[in-house]
């Protein structure tokens, strides 16, 4: 017999250990982990099997479909866009063909125990690809299926691997007689994402986490984009909520399979006067650089969560202020 588990990859990375323990953890389930590196040795404990290697290696997948039932995953494993820029091809590797390798595993998964598989998928605001700033003004809040037009390697990833679970999840195999799409694929667009236990390396949305930690620790930060850059944002608390809430939401309410979601959208500059007043001592200042600035411009000022707040019922607690004072600043003084 199979051991019913929760499949989590890249668990290594803060949302997979947030996952980690809230799953494992807070309502004892089942989980196994997934990641190019071993766990740290506290979360590894908390977790039913840990499978050191990558989503690429299709006879690890079939080690674990073979060991295990799995009813949900949390595919969190990606290369990030910064990075992404850098060595384009390894981004695709990893991003597009590791995507449809844990799609196919669902598949497969779901063939074998007669039930849909829940694949809940992070996906990004560089899905977004907005010509200039006059349009970015007049966009206002862009829904889901306006300007998918990417401009970088890590964006047009996250699109075509959105595009790809609507496939699994509406279209499987759909010539064959007895197809029966059993993947209930669910992705969370996210916005800008700020953390105060660390701080994330490889996105062209951190300088917002940059600044803040720096300013913290008493150390000089230079921001690479304009005072006036605006993009949405989100604690990383409402962003693991999202998460598990949209795991498990009735199905029948879903109308789509790709959903946004934000909480703030606050300028740079918005951004560096609250770390001001939280750490006087700071020395923020700007030095732009014009290639990751174009991309910041190429997303949306502000999002339309429209249809996440009604289809199930997501709602962030933090704003831009609590996200400051109750959460960031408390946890990440030196």
């Amino acid at each position: 017999m199979r051991k019913p588990v929760v499949l989590i990859t890249g668990a290594n990375g803060e949302i997979g250990h947030a996952l980690v323990h809230n799953l494992a953890g807070q309502q004892k389930l089942a989980v196994a982990s997934l990641d190019v590196n071993a766990l740290d040795p506290s979360l590894g404990r908390l977790v039913q099997r840990e499978f050191t290697g990558s989503i690429l290696d299709g006879n690890l997948l079939e080690r674990v479909l073979a060991e295990f039932e799995v009813d949900v995953i949390f595919h969190l494993a990606a290369l990030l866009s910064s990075r992404a820029e850098f060595t384009p091809m390894a981004a695709h590797h990893v991003n597009v063909e590791g995507t449809l390798n844990l799609l196919e595993f669902a598949a497969r998964q779901s063939e074998s125990h007669g039930r849909h598989v829940v694949f809940v998928y992070p996906s990004s605001i560089a899905a977004y690809g907005l010509p200039d700033l006059e349009t970015r003004k007049r966009a206002g809040r862009v829904r889901e299926d306006d300007w998918n037009k990417p401009i970088t390697m890590y964006g047009c990833n996250k699109l075509y691997c959105e595009q790809l679970g609507r496939y699994y999840a509406r279209h499987y195999k759909q010539l064959s007689e007895s197809a029966a799409p059993r993947v209930d694929f669910r992705c969370v667009r996210f916005p800008g994402l700020i953390s105060a236990t660390t701080v994330p390396s490889g996105g062209t949305s951190d300088y917002a986490s940059e600044m803040i930690h720096a300013a913290a620790h008493g150390e000089s930060y230079f921001c690479f984009v304009r005072p006036d850059s605006r993009i949405p944002f989100m604690a990383m608390p409402d962003a693991i909520d999202a998460l598990l809430k949209l795991s498990v939401a009735q199905r029948d309410r879903l109308s789509s399979t790709a959903y946004n979601v934000k909480a703030f959208n606050p300028s740079a500059d918005e951004i560096r006067e609250s770390a001001m007043r939280a750490f006087p001592t700071a020395n923020i200042g700007y030095k732009v650089d014009r290639k990751r600035q174009g991309i910041i411009d190429s997303w949306p000022e502000d999002l339309d969560d429209s249809a996440a707040r009604h289809d199930w019922d997501f709602a962030p607690a933090y704003d831009f202020e609590r996200c400051f004072h109750e959460y960031l600043i408390p946890n990440i003084r030196p």
